[in-house]
Order: C-alpha cells, then structure tokens, then sequence
C-alpha cells in the first residue's frame, strides 16, 4: 500500500495498475471526481509505477528521486504558466502547452520505459487547446500515455471525454471517511460536524478541520441570523464577506445553510421554494467573485434576498 494513501485512493491506484499490468489501460486516461479526493497523487503514483516500477533496484532508486525532484525527462505535468507580463498565472490551458505535449509524446523515452504527461486541471483547457489535444489522443504510439485530471470533467468536450479511459473518484461511504478523518488526529465529534457540512466530503471535511473552515461556517450562520434579527445591515455584512480570501467558502457555507434551513422547513413550499432560490443565487454569486464584477456589490444583492428567502408564507421572518 501507498503510504498517505486514504483508502479511495488506494483502490484507485490498485485498479489502475491492474488495468496496466494486464495491457487493459489505453493512451488516455480521465482521472475525475471532486476536488480534494487526491486524484493527481493517484496520477503521480502511477506514473512512478510505469516509470519506475519495472526496472532493477538501482534504475528504480534513480527514477523514482527523478519523479520527486519533477526533473524524470520522460514525466511532464501540465498545468497553469505565468501569463505575458508574468505577474501571474493563467487561468486556461493553452494551445502552446497542447502542442508541447505533443512534441513530447512525439520522442523516444529517454529511459526507453515510457512517456507519460500529467494535465491537471484538464477541464481548464480552452477550446483552441482542445482541438489540438484531440489530434494527440486520435493519433496514440505505444508506451504513451496521457493522463486528464479533472473535477469538472463535462467541461471538457464529449470528444475528448470518449476518447479516455474513465476512472473515478466518489466520496467514500460515511463510515470510512469518519475513520480517516479519525486517523488524521481529529476528534471524531468534530470529524462528524465538518463531514456532514462537507457533505461527505473528507478531504474537504480535513482541509476545513485543520485551517480556518468550521470556524468560518459557524461566523457565517450566526451572521445570517443577526441579519435576520435586523443588527446589522447588508452592506456592512458584504463589505465583512468580499473583503477577504475567504470570500468563496463564506458564501459556499451560506448556500449549503440555505439547503439545511430548507430542509427544515418542508411544511412552507413557499419558503422552500425561496431557498432553493437562493441557494442558486448564492453559487451564481461565487462564480461572479471570478470575473471583474464588484464582489461586494454582488454580494450586497445577495444578502439583500436573504430575508425575503426566509419569510414565511405569511409574511412573518423565523
């Protein structure tokens, strides 16, 4: 067994290298699933195995050091570079990286064992890369592999997506994700907390667990009640929640405490209704926090909606 390897990504990893071994695994492969799952550690893995795992003692030493110090020549990660000015990343894929790959795949392995390329995240490839990636996946040449990772795989088009092997990454059941979240050190009265709120999630139930996330969800819920309870106004309270680099998990757990007060309130179809509302409204608002849109603005119109949402049918707040 890998060691660090939750038991999801175990399985993963033994159901690929089994498919590998018995040459079931083709030129490209999708790993997808939620963020947090370890889906490109299950890829890193992997490449050692093929890159490594079949040589003598000393050549797997030497190639495994390789993959760790991201100089192995015949291993190639592909993910966001620094834009024209160089002052930040791109948020795409771009059709030059595609064509790298390419390139790459093109050589002969310079360890003669294979060549392996890593895209992560691959659902940030934009549609001119896509096209030229399509052309490398049609066109495959043994001992070369390339590997997708992706959380959002149906951003990827469908012709890319039928031309990859799938393997996915599901949320575990609650039970072994409660007993490794136990093992990561948490009390399991906590670990129970911030799965539920994670929605099953343990990577993110973890993430959450050890930095700042529980505690945000908790200020969070209290705010929206004070809201409520008119102390405080929704301008002060979105100029509070975009001011930071929590602004995206604030309004995460404000839309996922919208669903719990909906489901709390199944006897208001109106109400329900408005919820269910808002909790679009609040996922739209996350995505706007991406673009140049005023983020407090944006926000400012959300909380606005938020005693509406929770009035009940007769008019009257809960």
């Amino acid at each position: 067994m890998n060691d660090g390897f939750a038991p999801w990504q175990q399985r993963a990893f033994e159901q690929t290298v089994a498919a590998l071994d018995a040459g079931r695994l083709g030129h490209g492969l999708l790993l997808c699933g939620p963020a947090g799952m370890g889906k490109r550690a299950v890829a890193m893995a992997l490449a050692r195995h093929v890159l490594a795992g079949g040589q003598d003692a000393a050549g797997r030493a030497r190639g495994e050091q390789l993959i760790a110090a991201g100089t192995h020549p015949d291993l190639q990660v592909v993910s966001f570079i620094p834009n024209k000015t160089g002052d930040k990343l791109r948020t795409e894929i771009v059709i030059e990286q595609v064509r790298e790959i390419s390139q790459k795949l093109a050589l002969t392995p310079q360890y003669g064992v294979a060549q392996v390329v890593i895209v992560d995240p691959a659902d940030a490839i934009n549609r001119a890369a896509c096209n030229a990636l399509l052309k490398t996946l049609e066109e495959p040449s043994p001992g070369r592999y390339l590997w997708l990772v992706s959380a959002d795989p149906a951003r990827l088009p469908q012709t890319i997506r039928s031309r990859c092997q799938r393997l996915e990454f599901r949320l575990p059941p609650h039970a072994e994700a409660l007993a490794w979240l136990q093992r990561q050190g948490h009390d399991e009265r906590a670990a129970r907390e911030a799965l539920a709120a994670a929605r099953g999630h343990p990577g993110l139930a973890d993430r959450w667990l050890q930095g700042e996330g529980m505690a945000l969800r908790r200020q969070v819920a209290d705010e929206l009640d004070a809201l409520l309870a008119g102390r405080g106004t929704a301008v002060e309270l979105a100029q509070r929640w975009s001011g930071d680099e929590h602004a995206d998990l604030r309004l995460r757990h404000a839309a996922d405490l919208a669903l719990h007060r909906a489901a709390d309130g199944l006897t208001d179809p109106d109400r329900l209704h408005k919820l269910a509302a808002w909790f679009d409204a609040a996922n739209r608002t996350r995505d706007l926090l991406r673009t140049t849109v005023r983020a407090d603005l944006a926000v400012v119109e959300l909380l606005l909606a938020w005693t509406a949402a929770n009035q009940t049918s007769k008019g009257n707040n809960r």
